[in-house]
């Protein structure tokens, strides 16, 4: 095998670490899954002795593939930032930004500023996607969504954590009653953000100087806000949700706040993510900085929602 392709394989091999898998690795390239494989054997073929261990679960280093690594990561690295140089002297006004987003979010926060930033930087055209596969795939160039995988290939950047409130229909208010004090939530149907292998779900709720926990056994904890707030409109219990998702039930009297003079932790950070090979394309951080410096106001509780 000539050496002429070994660069090319050790990118493909930093990103497939990076990644944590050959199919990962072969979205974000944009290449079949076959050719990552294909360059990795070669790679070894060439080295003389394996860099990777392959499981079902994982991909692991060995001690060689250690040593060659931090080489391939800065070889990957190069690699992008000569295409990013390279597509911005051809194409002046770029390609679409390509933008994902975690539907959730999304709908809510992002798209009301999709107009706004397009009003404000005309010359930066936006390709957005509202889509769970594709934010897993890592096909885009900002993402938008909670909890960030830790990539030193991504950087990220925090947006801010919405608040969240209890909430309830006023129907299933009228049949199990209204709390007048945390321990009273132990009573009730609990619709909570997931356990995380935890056998229940301890609540923190502070009014002023008081304090309080209440341990709960939820009937239904899932890690999807939406699934949350649409048991909780369904009237199927008392839901911990983030405040942006209740603004129209709260505002049309369909909800209505659970212990209002408490405040509870806030729902999931957000964050921008973009790989670590745009940071200097100033299209990436000119919708970043657009984020940071409108989606935490939209993120603030508006006091009527608070009465």
């Amino acid at each position: 095998m000539s050496l002429i392709w070994t660069p090319a394989q050790l990118a493909m091999l930093a990103k497939v670490v990076d990644l944590n898998g050959f199919s990962a690795a072969a979205r974000a390239l944009g290449v079949p899954k076959a050719a990552v494989s294909r360059a990795v054997a070669d790679l070894e073929k060439t080295l003389g002795t394996r860099v990777l261990e392959r499981t079902t679960r994982r991909i692991a280093l060995t001690s060689a593939g250690r040593l060659v690594y931090p080489h391939a990561r800065r070889v990957g690295e190069e690699s992008d930032l000569a295409r990013s140089a390279i597509f911005r002297l051809l194409t002046p006004e770029g390609r679409p930004l390509r933008v994902v987003a975690d539907p959730t979010y999304g709908r809510v926060l992002l798209s009301p500023l999709v107009p706004r930033f397009l009003e404000a930087f005309a010359h930066v055209p936006l390709d957005v996607a509202l889509d769970a596969q594709q934010l897993a795939a890592g096909a885009w160039d900002v993402a938008i969504r909670t909890r960030p995988p830790t990539d030193a290939a991504l950087t990220q950047r925090l947006l801010g954590a919405p608040p969240a409130l209890l909430a309830a229909t006023p129907g299933y208010l009228q049949q199990r009653g209204i709390p007048a004090r945390p321990d009273d939530l132990r009573t009730h149907d609990m619709l909570t953000p997931e356990l995380s292998g935890q056998p229940e779900f301890r609540l923190t709720l502070a009014r002023g100087a008081q304090r309080a926990e209440v341990p709960l056994v939820p009937k239904l904890a899932v890690d999807d806000p939406a699934v949350l707030h649409a048991a909780t409109a369904a009237g199927l219990g008392v839901g911990l949700l983030p405040e942006f998702l209740c603004r129209q039930g709260l505002a049309t009297a369909r909800l209505k706040t659970v212990l209002p003079e408490w405040t509870v932790p806030p729902a999931d950070a957000l964050y921008a993510l973009y790989p670590a090979a745009l940071e200097s394309d100033p299209r990436v951080q000119q919708f970043v900085d657009f984020l940071a410096a409108n989606i935490v106001p939209a993120l603030a509780t508006p006091a009527a929602a608070r009465a």
